[in-house]
């Protein structure tokens, strides 16, 4: 008859009775102790190379200083709403809160990161940040990035936004593509929008600027500059040009300045891929040289 009891059986659920109950108990001592535990203090971590905020901007929006978090039982306050919060500042992308046993409530802050500063023809100013919102401008820091004005008629109405007109767009999409290339991030200083509503290029070395049109197969444009720059500006030089007009399919057109009557046309004859990239890394090195 004994033999016919399942023991092994009972024994495992006499165990799991048991576990059952000391994660209970363990619960139950766990939110006694956290009813008593008060909140110490609020401490920040701001990652990055931005100060668009600081703690003690954190620590006004959350109200540290008038004490309404110090001294307050951490059952009481909502983690929640903190981070919301936080989340409401044009400047912070998230924000996550945590509080330990010991009191002290952490709070972690992700930045926007500009990429792009906009100062549209109603003369208003504003960034763009790397997923293409609309953010506005800080009393605290300013982004070293880069600057388009002109005929653009994006407007901001001072919140975070997404960009309305195709131009904007395309002039995000420019800056994101020359932001991934080091030539082309060392050689572009400026984007203008002249009044055909068209895009162009003001580079840091020469006297010229480049007629980009629109954001259509910018790899394709960028690649027949390159060449161009191999090709034409060797044999006169990089200030002898006022405009080099790379909208045009597999054709680049260089106006040279006064004094010079005539325009330069070159047509782009892709190299293969090895001999491509050996020629951009001097191109680089001339133009690190003409920057230095």
């Amino acid at each position: 008859m004994w033999n016919r009891i399942p023991w092994k059986r009972i024994g495992i659920m006499f165990s799991w009775l048991i576990s059952i109950t000391g994660l209970i108990v363990l619960m139950s001592f766990i939110s006694i102790k956290k009813s008593a535990v008060v909140c110490t203090g609020v401490k920040v971590f701001i990652p990055g190379n931005e100060y668009f905020i600081d703690q003690n901007e954190v620590d006004n929006i959350l109200q540290v200083s008038s004490h309404t978090l110090v001294g307050r039982k951490m059952e009481n306050i909502n983690i929640h709403a903190l981070e919301k919060k936080l989340q409401a500042n044009p400047f912070i992308e998230s924000a996550k809160v945590f509080a330990d046993m010991d009191g002290l409530i952490r709070v972690q802050i992700t930045q926007r990161h500009p990429v792009l500063r906009v100062l549209n023809r109603f003369d208003q100013d504003f960034y763009v940040d790397e997923h293409g919102l609309k953010i506005p401008l800080s009393n605290n820091f300013t982004a070293r990035v880069l600057v388009a004005n002109g005929y653009i008629d994006e407007l901001f109405a001072n919140r975070i936004d997404t960009l309305h007109t195709r131009l904007a767009r395309d002039v995000f999409n420019t800056v994101a593509f020359i932001r991934k290339d080091t030539l082309w991030n060392a050689q572009i200083a400026q984007i203008y929008v002249n009044q055909s509503r068209e895009i162009e290029l003001i580079p840091r070395v020469g006297n010229h600027k480049i007629l980009l049109g629109n954001a259509d197969s910018l790899a394709s444009k960028f690649h027949n500059l390159e060449i161009f720059y191999k090709q034409a500006l060797p044999q006169v030089g990089w200030d002898k040009y006022k405009v080099i007009n790379i909208k045009y399919a597999n054709q680049v057109v260089g106006i040279k300045t006064e004094g010079y009557t005539d325009s330069t046309s070159v047509k782009v004859i892709k190299p293969n891929k090895a001999d491509s990239l050996v020629k951009k890394q001097q191109l680089f090195k001339d133009t690190s040289s003409q920057l230095n």
